[in-house]
């Protein structure tokens, strides 16, 4: 099966009435955020256009690199932990997500 094949398999999918995972919303430094049942915080927030999930010791800002958990650049803190990969974390309603800043 190749890109286009999974393109067309969708599109049947969603006129067959797929039904799409449940919507529910978290926070992100105070700001309401979507996100759907299965998908990574890095994701909901790429999808809702942050990009900027921590600011590092020298003050440059840092996003979702690899998205596999390997480089450990979207770290932020969720509800009170610091340093959790936002790429290997499911989203849940009503965590509260917070852009790091330096080490913590």
């Amino acid at each position: 099966m190749d890109c286009q094949d999974f393109g067309r398999r969708s599109a049947l999918q969603q006129q067959r009435g797929a039904v799409m995972p449940a919507e529910f919303q978290f926070s992100f430094d105070g700001r309401s955020i979507a996100a759907r049942e299965g998908q990574s915080v890095a994701a909901a927030l790429m999808a809702a256009g942050e990009r900027c999930l921590r600011i590092d010791e020298a003050g440059n800002r840092k996003g979702v690199v690899c998205g596999i958990g390997f480089c450990w650049e979207c770290r932020c803190s969720i509800d009170g932990v610091p340093d959790i990969r936002a790429c290997m974390t499911l989203a849940k309603p009503g965590m509260v997500v917070r852009r790091q800043e330096g080490l913590l």
